[in-house]
């Protein structure tokens, strides 16, 4: 099932990539929990949750960002856990600068579905986070 795991995160990455929100929801179990990093990094304590939580934060983020794709994605298999560690390329909608920052995930599933996210500025934490080391 893991492998299949990985699969399905390829598949949400591609959504997620395009904009595809409903295509990106389809991965997500109807009560994930998604904890982005930069919230957390300015110490809000930030969830969203549900599918519509997840559509709030795409409609946050077009609000912020003119372009935001994750690329080079790595991911390590770990049963009913995913750690993906990746680059974010993106391009402020009001300011235009341009920003290339490593970053890392943890995907927990049930299912066959994503039920919770964790995002992570430094990729070290998520692998911490899922008990590995680099």
């Amino acid at each position: 099932m893991s492998q299949e795991n990985v699969e399905t995160l390829r598949r949400g990455l591609e959504a997620f990539n395009r904009s595809d929100v409903e295509a990106a929801l389809e991965v997500l179990d109807a009560e994930v929990e998604w904890y982005p990093a930069v919230q957390r990094m300015l110490g809000e304590r930030t969830v969203y949750r549900g599918h519509e939580g997840v559509r709030d934060m795409f409609r946050n983020m077009d609000e912020v960002y003119l372009e935001f794709r994750i690329e080079d994605a790595e991911f390590r298999d770990l049963g009913d856990r995913v750690v993906a560690t990746c680059r974010i390329r993106a391009r402020g909608r009001q300011s235009g600068a341009e920003s290339d920052t490593p970053f890392g995930y943890l995907f927990d599933f049930r299912n066959g579905k994503v039920v919770r996210v964790r995002a992570f500025l430094d990729p070290k934490e998520a692998l911490e986070a899922a008990g590995l080391r680099k």
